[in-house]
């Protein structure tokens, strides 16, 4: 089924998550897009992308929107007409939102060998030592989630992943842990919360209050 899940975190936000099964065609007959929308689909050069958007549309009337009801910022942020907090992700064959009555960032990213090569790039790899390959290779998952999360939050340019956003040590069975923003003469703090989808990793962050 196409809806694979819906969740609550504590009263304030809900996260959607659908399953990827449908063509293009089907997809694409099932929404209503505005005109903007529809120049974006149509400039995507890759299939899985438009079939990624498109079933973030099937989402947002799920949690009762529309595509109307949503727009981007100057800096390609997702916002709510009636104000409440989006967060958007998509991978390979899952699309998910999570909408708040809290600023907040959502990823989604399918476990891959790359990610862990890539790990020295973006985080302390100390976070790694005692590992097997396949928990490292979640961990540095779920660190790469965080990262992203909490970029989509503050969504400001210069922001580096290795240098400026850092994860406190954890567990990675756990299912939650903490942040820092490290960014221009500011400290902002921020709670995780992350779990496993099939081979995907999901991952919220918020601003801690």
């Amino acid at each position: 089924m196409p809806l694979y899940q819906i969740f609550s975190i504590q009263s304030h936000t809900k996260v959607y998550i659908w399953k990827i099964t449908e063509s293009f065609n089907e997809l694409f007959r099932s929404v209503i897009l505005k005109d903007v929308s529809l120049a974006r689909v149509e400039k995507m050069k890759a299939e899985s992308h438009q079939k990624g958007f498109l079933a973030v549309r099937k989402l947002l009337e799920i949690a009762g929107y529309d595509d109307f009801d949503l727009f981007y910022d100057d800096f390609g942020k997702p916002n709510l007409k009636d104000q409440k907090h989006i967060s958007i992700s998509h991978s390979n064959e899952f699309s998910v939102i999570a909408i708040s009555d809290y600023n907040l960032g959502i990823d989604l990213e399918i476990l891959k060998d790359k990610t862990l090569k890539l790990a020295p790039r973006y985080m302390d790899v100390s976070h790694l030592e005692n590992l097997s390959t396949a928990d490292a290779l979640e961990k540095a998952t779920i660190i790469w989630g965080i990262k992203e999360s909490i970029f989509k939050i503050k969504n400001e340019p210069g922001i580096s992943f290795k240098d400026h956003i850092f994860e406190n040590k954890f567990n990675g069975k756990d299912g939650k842990c903490k942040a820092e923003l490290r960014f221009e003469n500011q400290l902002e703090l921020f709670e995780i919360q992350y779990q496993l989808i099939e081979n995907y990793v999901l991952v919220v962050a918020f601003m801690s209050v």
